[in-house]
């Protein structure tokens, strides 16, 4: 757990803009079968992230998917660490901030996701038999 967090990122990350429609997120995410995507601002910065739970949340207050953007329902508060962040600091931040995944950045650039299910394949696959 003491390897750099950048071996664990998935790297080729889907994005959405800050004015896409809730809708055209929901459709990404479903054709890539992701459970969350980083929201960009007009200058390519990391604005937010929606996850599945936001979607959720989102439904539940009946609000209308084709009008709503993905800036109204991402969450703002995203954590991001630099790609020399050690596993196991990466994971005490998730654990701390009650996250399910973490932004890679570097030089205000994302270069990478890391979500709990990578964590705990990094566990098992150390784990002795």
């Amino acid at each position: 757990m003491d390897r750099p967090i950048s071996a664990l990122m998935q790297k080729n990350i889907t994005t959405v803009d800050i004015d896409d429609t809730v809708d055209s997120v929901e459709e990404i995410l479903n054709s890539h079968k992701l459970s969350c995507v980083p929201v960009i601002d007009l200058n390519g910065n990391c604005f937010g992230v929606i996850s599945s739970p936001d979607l959720v949340h989102f439904h539940a207050i009946r609000k209308n998917p084709r009008t709503e953007r993905a800036w109204e329902v991402c969450t703002h508060k995203i954590i991001e660490v630099s790609p020399d962040t050690s596993v196991k600091e990466a994971a005490k931040l998730m654990v701390k901030d009650k996250i399910h995944h973490i932004v890679i950045a570097e030089n205000e650039i994302i270069r990478g996701i890391v979500s709990s299910i990578d964590l705990v394949e990094e566990y098992l696959l150390n784990q002795k038999a």
